[in-house]
């Protein structure tokens, strides 16, 4: 049976030598964190009470491995780049006339407003 156009091309990505690097390094990170919960599981049943813990911890970073390669390759086969959605500008608010009077600081402080609302708002 043969595998279809399609199938081939997923397959042919994820051996790219950028992905190749990735899977070897996600290979070699889960098989150092196994034999290193394997060490502490000795180390754990000769007395060392404190191991008991990193026996735990260490199948977790494994686990954490396998679940950010499995991310990896589910955004990379969505088409997923990483990149955001560019922002559209918000509209600015309306402008309002208001009575200041006689207060300079208020003018001031109003003006300032007015420069930085429409700075922003040429961005």
């Amino acid at each position: 049976m043969r595998a279809s156009t399609g199938t081939l091309t997923y397959v042919r990505k994820f051996f790219t030598p950028g992905w190749l690097g990735l899977h070897l390094i996600a290979l070699v990170l889960i098989g150092c964190f196994m034999l290193a919960g394997w060490w502490q599981l000795t180390r754990a049943q000769g007395g060392n009470l404190q191991s008991w813990a990193y026996v735990i911890e260490w199948p977790m970073f494994a686990i954490f491995v396998v679940a950010m390669w499995v991310r990896m390759v589910r955004d990379e086969l969505r088409g997923d780049t990483g990149e955001k959605p560019p922002v559209t500008p918000r509209r600015s608010a309306p402008y309002a006339e208001i009575d200041e009077g006689n207060d300079v600081e208020l003018a001031a402080y109003n003006r300032r407003l007015a420069r930085l609302n429409d700075e922003a708002t040429r961005r």
